[in-house]
């Protein structure tokens, strides 16, 4: 098992690296320190997700990247407009992140779905990439049971350092709304609506009026969160991945009186 667990490892990071490799001076508002910067990190979750979860959970995020195609929905609020807030089941608070709160939700596990374990990756990433603004929902219990990332518009650089050009540039009046994630204990609760929506209200913070996000169109629940939250569609995004290389599309969705 030590043997095939190096040897996907291996295989993954040349197959990561080759193409990446011919990349670093090539894409367009993007660093070559910053490519690298993303492909180590990547490659440090491709190696934790070995290490935790087996070759077989591995393979599946290497298998996505060397051939996929995806469509998400862009979604956007606007912060002018009167909106009764959702509640969820249970009553939460939303803040910024602090030091002392207690992450371990994002901790790996045994036996976790591929999914999953990706996400929990993913959050950890997101949490030492240093983009501003995290915020978390508190449980009465004191136990951050949603997080979220309202990223100003002043955080363009880093946006684009962190993603790469899977967003758009942030107008001076948008935030972008990441990095949603609810723990699996708090799920089927309706926190998502909830939190999001004071999330996305403390980016006028900052000055934005429009608050956007972007969700798998096939993550119904997800989606649905998003519009109990205020949210409606304006956007598609096609992303295509081959052999490593992403491709990025946005599709604008006919107007349906947002006012201007």
């Amino acid at each position: 098992m030590p043997f095939l667990r190096v040897a996907v490892l291996t295989f993954g990071f040349f197959l990561i690296a080759t193409p990446a490799a011919f990349r670093l001076s090539g894409s367009k508002g993007t660093s070559p320190a910053d490519h690298l910067r993303r492909f180590l990190s990547r490659a440090r979750d491709l190696n934790r997700l070995v290490l935790s979860e087996g070759p077989t959970k591995a393979w599946s995020a290497i298998r996505y990247r060397v051939y996929s195609d995806s469509t998400s929905l862009g979604l956007r609020r606007d912060l002018r407009q009167p909106f009764d807030k959702p509640m969820a089941k249970i009553p939460v608070t939303v803040r910024p992140i602090s030091a002392n709160d207690d992450m371990s939700a994002l901790d790996p596990e045994p036996d976790l779905p591929p999914d999953e374990a990706m996400a929990r990756l993913a959050q950890r990433r997101l949490l030492q990439s240093g983009l501003r603004v995290c915020y978390v929902a508190i449980a009465p219990n004191g136990t951050p049971c949603y997080m979220q990332w309202a990223i100003p518009a002043t955080e363009n650089p880093r946006v684009r350092a962190v993603f790469g050009n899977l967003y758009p540039l942030l107008a001076s009046d948008e935030a972008l709304l990441e990095g949603a994630y609810t723990p699996t204990a708090y799920r089927g609760k309706g926190i998502m609506g909830a939190a999001m929506a004071q999330v996305a209200e403390r980016a006028a913070d900052y000055g934005a009026r429009w608050v956007i996000t972007f969700v798998d169109e096939r993550n119904s629940a997800s989606v649905k969160g998003c519009v109990r939250a205020g949210f409606a569609p304006y956007l598609k995004r096609h992303e295509k991945f081959r052999l490593f290389y992403r491709q990025v599309r946005f599709e604008p969705i006919e107007a349906s009186g947002d006012a201007s």
